[in-house]
C-alpha cells in the first residue's frame, strides 16, 4: 500500500489531581495520578548508568549532563503492567504536542513555559485517562527543568501496545533524557522514515524481515522494491520480544535502506509476499516469495516467483506467472504449513487460508498443482455457480484444482442472495459481543499450542475505523469454520492495517502472542498524521488467557 496523508487523534478530556513526591518535601492530593519528581544533577545521569549497566541493559548513547537536565520529563504508563506506553499525546492548552516514544517517554524543554504549572490534554488509541467536572482528560504539572513526572493510563484495548519497531526517533525523548533504552540503536537503523507492511520469515537461523513502500528522511520519495534487514532470534543473541527487535539492514552506500528485489524493474513497483522457505531440487534451503509488479495501487502489469541469492543478497526471478493465476497467489498472504492425510502442503490466503499446494520445490512453481477450497461447483462464476450441500443438508466445502477459491467477500454475496446459510459461512465470524459478522481485511492464520487452536489476528474492513480494527478468533482447521471474534485494539480515525503474528516470539507456551502492523493515515480520513510513528511498524502482545477472549475459546 502506498503512503499518503496525516490524522489526528480525537481528545478525550480529563484532568486529574496529582500526588507529588519530592525530596524531603511531600505532599497529597486524592491520586488517581502519580507524579514523581525528581531533581536532577549532574552526578544522576552517572548513577542511572551505573545502575543500567549491573542490570545488563544497554544504555541509551551518552547524553550530555546538563543538556539531559534541561528538560522535563513526563512518563506514562499503563496502570495494568506499570510499562511504558508509546503514542500518546500529551497537548498543552495553546496546542503544543508531544507524542511519547517507545519508553513511554516525553521530554519537555519549551523556554517559554518552563518553570509554569501547565494543563495537558491525554489521549491515545485504545487507552483512557480521567475526565474531571468540565470533561477534559488530563492533568495540569509543573514544568521544570531536571524533573519528572509519571502519570498512569487506563488501557481498553485488550492488547498491550509495546513499542514501535521502524522508523526515526523510535526511543528520541528517552535518549534526550539519559533514560535507558533497549536498542543497539535507539534513534532507529537505515535510515528509514517510514515502512509499509511488515513479513518476518525465519532463514539460516535468523529472522529476515521484509516491508513494502519504504520512506526516507532525505527526500519525499524513497524505493519501493522492498527492503529487508535481519534480527537474531530470543535467547539467541536476539532481545526479548517484549523489549524490541535489533534490526540490521540491507544499506545501501549511503546507508539507507536499499531495495532487494527490484527483479529489473525500470517502472513501476514490486510487492512482495508469502516469503517461506523450502528445499530446492538438491535439498538446499531456499528463502522464496512471490511479488506482483504494480503500474499503481491497483493495477498489476505482472507477477510470478522470485528467490534469495545468498551472495547478492537480493531477490532474483525463479518463474513468472501468467496473470490468469493471479487468484492462486493471495495478495499481502503468510503461508502456514498444514500436514493432512501424510502429505504436507503450504496454505494461503489474504486472511483465511483458501489456497493450497504441496510443499516441495516442482509443485510451489506448477500452478497446476495448486488447489482452492470452495462451496461451488466446478463450472461457472461465483455469482452463477451452485452451492454443494450434503446429503445430511450441509453445505460442502472441499479442495479442488482449478477455479476460484471462497473467501468472506463471496460468502456475504452468497448470504445475500439466499444461497449460502448464514450460519454455515466459514470465513464470516461475527462479533461476540453484537451478533454480526466482521469483514476482515488481511491478518495472520498460526498455531497457537497454548489454545490448541489455530488463532486468527486479523483488521476489519470497516469499523470505528475503515483499517484500524484488529480482532482475535480462532478454530479448530486452518479453513474454519471460524466462529467468533473479539476486538483486541481499536484506532480513533487512524489506519492499523496488515497485522501479522510472528510465532517465532510467542511465550510462555504460546499463552502470549506478538503482532504487529502499519500504523498510518493513509485510508483513514483524517486530517493529521502522527509524527515519527505514521507510516511505520507497532509492535502488540496478547494473553490469550485474558478472561475477555473466553467467548472466543467457546
Amino acid at each position: 500500500m502506498n503512503h499518503t496523508t496525516p490524522v489526528r487523534f480525537l481528545a478525550v478530556a480529563g484532568f486529574a489531581r496529582i500526588r507529588i513526591f519530592r525530596t524531603g518535601n511531600r505532599r497529597r492530593d486524592a491520586a488517581s495520578v502519580e507524579q514523581t519528581v525528581i531533581g536532577t544533577r549532574c552526578r544522576w545521569p552517572m548513577m542511572l548508568l551505573c545502575l543500567v549497566c549491573v542490570a545488563g541493559a544497554i544504555p541509551a548513547p551518552a547524553a550530555d549532563s546538563d543538556a539531559s537536565a534541561s528538560y522535563f520529563g513526563i512518563r506514562v504508563v499503563d496502570e495494568q503492567t506499570g510499562r511504558g506506553v508509546p503514542l500518546v499525546e500529551l497537548e498543552t492548552v495553546n496546542r503544543l504536542t508531544w507524542v511519547t516514544d517507545s519508553g513511554g517517554w516525553a521530554a519537555i524543554h519549551e523556554p517559554g513555559l518552563m518553570g509554569q504549572q501547565l494543563f495537558f490534554f491525554v489521549r491515545s488509541h485504545g487507552y483512557e485517562f480521567p475526565k474531571d467536572g468540565f470533561g477534559y482528560a488530563g492533568v495540569r504539572l509543573q514544568v521544570a527543568a531536571g524533573q519528572r513526572a509519571t502519570i498512569k493510563m487506563k488501557r481498553q484495548n485488550l492488547a498491550e501496545r509495546l513499542y514501535r519497531v521502524t522508523g526515526e526517533g523510535i526511543y528520541r525523548d528517552s535518549v534526550l533524557l539519559g533514560e535507558s533504552t533497549p536498542l543497539a540503536e535507539p534513534l532507529g537503523s537505515g535510515k528509514v522514515a517510514g515502512q509499509d507492511s511488515v513479513f518476518g520469515e525465519l532463514y539460516r537461523g535468523k529472522i529476515f524481515w521484509f516491508w513494502g513502500d519504504t520512506s526516507r528522511m532525505s527526500y519525499p520519495l524513497g524505493h519501493f522494491w522492498m527492503a529487508a534487514a535481519v534480527s537474531e532470534l530470543p535467547g539467541q543473541g536476539g532481545l526479548e520480544p517484549g523489549a524490541g527487535v535489533n534490526l540490521r539492514y540491507f544499506v545501501n552506500d549511503e546507508g539507507f535502506s536499499r531495495p532487494v528485489a527490484r527483479l529489473g524493474v525500470e517502472k513501476g513497483v514490486i510487492w512482495a509476499d508469502a516469503f517461506l522457505t523450502l528445499p530446492d531440487e538438491t535439498g538446499r534451503e531456499r528463502l522464496v516469495c512471490h511479488y506482483a509488479h504494480m503500474e499503481s495501487l491497483s493495477k498489476m502489469v505482472g507477477h510470478g516467483l522470485a528467490v534469495f541469492d545468498d551472495e547478492k543478497e537480493e531477490f532474483v526471478r525463479l518463474k513468472t506467472l501468467d496473470m490468469d493465476d493471479r487468484h492462486l497467489f493471495p495478495g499481502q498472504a503468510h503461508p502456514i504449513r498444514y500436514r493432512e492425510q501424510d502429505v504436507d502442503y503450504l496454505y494461503f490466503g489474504e486472511v483465511f487460508p483458501n489456497v493450497r499446494v504441496k510443499a516441495d520445490w516442482q509443485s510451489y512453481q506448477n500452478p497446476s498443482a495448486y488447489e482452492v477450497f470452495t462451496c461451488l461447483e466446478e463450472d461457472g462464476s461465483a455469482r452463477e455457480a451452485k452451492v454443494l450441500f450434503d446429503q445430511d443438508g450441509a453445505v460442502k466445502y472441499h479442495w479442488r484444482p482449478g477455479g476460484r477459491p471462497i473467501d468472506a467477500a463471496t460468502e456475504r454475496k452468497l448470504i445475500a442472495a439466499g444461497r449460502l446459510p448464514k450460519e454455515q459461512a466459514r470465513f464470516l465470524p461475527t462479533d461476540v459481543d453484537s451478533g454480526q459478522p466482521v469483514l476482515m481485511h488481511r491478518g495472520s492464520v498460526r498455531w497457537n499450542p497454548y489454545r490448541q487452536r489455530w488463532i486468527m489476528i486479523a483488521g476489519q474492513q470497516g469499523g470505528t475505523s475503515y483499517l484500524g480494527e484488529i480482532w482475535c478468533a480462532e478454530a479448530q482447521e486452518p479453513t474454519g469454520p471460524w466462529r467468533r471474534a473479539r476486538k483486541i485494539v481499536t484506532h480513533d480515525q487512524y489506519s492499523f492495517y496488515n497485522p501479522v503474528h510472528h510465532p517465532f516470539f510467542d511465550q510462555r507456551e504460546g499463552r502470549e502472542i506478538y503482532f504487529e502492523g502499519t500504523y498510518t493515515q493513509t485510508f483513514s480520513g483524517s486530517p493529521i498524521a502522527t509524527p515519527r510513528y505514521d507510516y511505520n511498524q507497532i509492535m502488540y502482545r496478547l494473553d490469550l488467557s485474558d478472561p475477555r477472549l473466553q467467548a472466543v475459546h467457546e
